[in-house]
Formats: C-alpha cells, sequence, structure tokens
C-alpha cells in the first residue's frame, strides 16, 4: 500500500557543488586581499596581485548573494531569516570590535551607523534583500541599478553612514546575480557536455590571464589613477580626486569588466564535488571570523615598508589556510551563536504572527459559531 507524501513537508535543497565551490574560493580571495594589503604600499608585485583580485571577487561574492536572493513578497520567513543571517550578526560583531578598540586604549563608542572594517557587507546585503522585490516590479533593473550605482558617485551626501556608498555603488552586482538566474545561463551551463564547457573556460582563462598581466605593466598608471579606491566603491569622485563630469565612466567600466570577470570566474568553477566543496556553506563564518585573525598585521605595522620576496607568497598560502581553518566544523560550533544566532528568546515562536497582523488576546476573540446561522424548518 503506498502512502502519499506529506504535502507539507519541506523539501530539502539539494546543494549545487559548484556554486558551494564558487563561494569558498570567492571569500578565500577576500581573505588574501585583506591580508597583503599592507603590502601594497612598497610592493608592485603585491599591488598588481591586488588590482587582480579586487577586480572581479567582490563582484564575484555579490553576485553569487545575488543569484540565491528571493525576489517575490517578503514573508514572515524571509524577514526572519534577515533578523538572524544578517542584522543579529551586525549587531554581535559591532559590539564585539567596539569592546576591542576600548581595550586597546580607545573611546568606548557604539556607533552602529559605522561599520567596522568587513561588516559593511552585512548592512548591504539586508538592503540588497529588501529593496530587490521592488526594484524587480521595473523594467530594467539591472539598467537602473547600474544608473543608481554610477549617480550615487557624484555625491558626497551619500557616504559610509550605513555602509550606504558601498550599498549603492555594488547594488548592480546583486542584481546581476538575480538576472543570471531569471536567464537561466548558470542551468544551461551544468548541461553542457564537457568538451564545450572547455572551450568556454579557455576563453576564460585567457581573459584572467590577460588582466594579470595588465596589472604590473601598467602599475604605474594604476597608482596615479588611484584604481584601488574606484575598486572599493566606498568614496565619492570627487573625494577620489576626480571631479570631471565624466568620473562615473571609470566606474562604469569597472562595474561592465567586473560582471564579466565574474562569469569567467563561474566558468571556471569546477561543475562537480572537490575537497574544498563542503567548505561553501560556511562563508560566513570566513568572512566574520577572518579579520581577528589579520588584525594585529593589519594595526602592528609588521608588513610595512620593504619585504623580502617570500612575504608575499607566505600571506597568500597564509591567507588560504585562514579560509580553510575557519570552514572547519569544530571552529563552526564554537562560533555558531555569534555567527547564527538563532535568538529564540527575543523571536516570536510562530513567525506567522510576524508580518504585522494584529494579535488579539483570547478573551477579545469572538465567540465561535454554534451552527448554522440561518432560522431552522
Amino acid at each position: 500500500m503506498h502512502t502519499r507524501p506529506n504535502a507539507t513537508a519541506p523539501l530539502k535543497r539539494r546543494r549545487v557543488p559548484m556554486w558551494d565551490n564558487a563561494r569558498w574560493l570567492a571569500i578565500t580571495l577576500v581573505v588574501v586581499g585583506h591580508g597583503i594589503l599592507p603590502l601594497i604600499a612598497e610592493d608592485d608585485v603585491a599591488y598588481s596581485v591586488y588590482l587582480f583580485i579586487y577586480s572581479f571577487h567582490v563582484a564575484v561574492f555579490v553576485t553569487v548573494s545575488g543569484y540565491f536572493a528571493k525576489s517575490g513578497p517578503p514573508n514572515a520567513r524571509a524577514m526572519r531569516q534577515i533578523l538572524t543571517d544578517i542584522v543579529f550578526p551586525f549587531f554581535i560583531f559591532e559590539t564585539i570590535w567596539t569592546v576591542i578598540r576600548w581595550m586597546l586604549g580607545g573611546a568606548f563608542d557604539l556607533d552602529y551607523t559605522s561599520a567596522s572594517w568587513t561588516l559593511w557587507f552585512l548592512i548591504a546585503l539586508a538592503v540588497w534583500r529588501i529593496v530587490l522585490p521592488f526594484l524587480v516590479l521595473l523594467r530594467y533593473p539591472l539598467i537602473i541599478a547600474i544608473v543608481v550605482s554610477i549617480g550615487a558617485g557624484y555625491t558626497e551626501a551619500i557616504d559610509s553612514t550605513l555602509a550606504l556608498t558601498r550599498t549603492f555603488g555594488m547594488l548592480p552586482f546583486f542584481v546581476f546575480g538575480w538576472k543570471l538566474r531569471q536567464w537561466q545561463l548558470t542551468a544551461r551551463w551544468l548541461d553542457l557536455p564537457a568538451s564545450v564547457a572547455w572551450r568556454w573556460r579557455a576563453g576564460a582563462i585567457a581573459l584572467f590571464a590577460a588582466v594579470l598581466v595588465v596589472m604590473p605593466i601598467a602599475i604605474e598608471t594604476w597608482r596615479d589613477l588611484k584604481l584601488r579606491r574606484f575598486m572599493l566603491y566606498d568614496e565619492a569622485y570627487v573625494a577620489i580626486g576626480y571631479d570631471e563630469p565624466w568620473s562615473g565612466a571609470i566606474r562604469l567600466t569597472l562595474l561592465l569588466s567586473a560582471m564579466v570577470l565574474a562569469v569567467g570566474f563561474l566558468v571556471l568553477m569546477p561543475r562537480g564535488a572537490t575537497w574544498f566543496t563542503p567548505f561553501g556553506t560556511a562563508t560566513m563564518y570566513i568572512y566574520l571570523l577572518h579579520t581577528f585573525v589579520l588584525f594585529p598585521f593589519r594595526e602592528t605595522g609588521l608588513l610595512a615598508g620593504d619585504q623580502p620576496f617570500w612575504v608575499l607568497p607566505a600571506m597568500i598560502l597564509f591567507c588560504i589556510g585562514i579560509s580553510v581553518v575557519l570552514s572547519l566544523r569544530p571552529v563552526r560550533r564554537v562560533f555558531r551563536p555569534l555567527v547564527e544566532p538563532r535568538a529564540r528568546w527575543l523571536l516570536r515562536p510562530d513567525p506567522a504572527t510576524a508580518t504585522g497582523t494584529i494579535v488579539l488576546p483570547p478573551d477579545a476573540l469572538p465567540p465561535p459559531p454554534s451552527g448554522d446561522s440561518r432560522s431552522g424548518e
């Protein structure tokens, strides 16, 4: 005798290895970029590697986030996830960083409007998730997001308060990720025969090789143009030193090139499971915790000035090691209350009542109907 499956039982999502591979490699590049930052002032090779990484890695990270974002009307479950996955971790880690600065001799300035170091991403991600359902109601959401990003750079009124500069500046990458899912390009990519896929991969390899070659060749030009500051999307053009009307063209070029490189990065991702595929579920742990490991290098000046040639590759390997260690289950088990707080004590037990519905006390509810309201015959 066959039993019908429970229609109300939630279906377990099948994880796609390619996306977990992309998640982990992208977050590892984030760690590497932060790790080698102290070296770029005096080392052209380090600066070239840094610019190469920043030409696409943030775009990939945000694009992947946008790919999995929901564009439907927000329900109680979606709003609850924003609280537990983004808002609560932001308050927790911002408080931790405030305490650390105070213990190191700074003032105890608990300011949640100014994100510490990498915490800007949590604010931006919350805003992107909330805005996306409204943005996709428009005809050309990606073009509108690009226009908003470029336009935001022309005014200094939009600053780093609540990470607004980066929220507006990187919005196109988030919408681009959502568009990739709408176009179903990745589903078609996964269905391509290996022989055809390798032709695309050869093109992606050539593209990244060209970028890697161009960076050191024109390194002085990139320094003069202050390209790094443009890649951070954290300042108005005037603050960088550009007050010309065409300044937005630089951001437009960086946006479009980063999108192309992001697609190339995804093309190069292994489509099957690898040794690092399980690490793709730990990206938020890596993102939030790696800064504590790198903080001494950033604050002590240990890597300042000229360094031996081996310091750059050693730092890259060290950052990869950080990403691996922070992906391990024991680490995740210890830090889960901070990175993934459930906050059951704060949230309603029934998320259905969290959507603005008026909840009346039991004695205020109308009595249940006793039967047919019509008079009997």
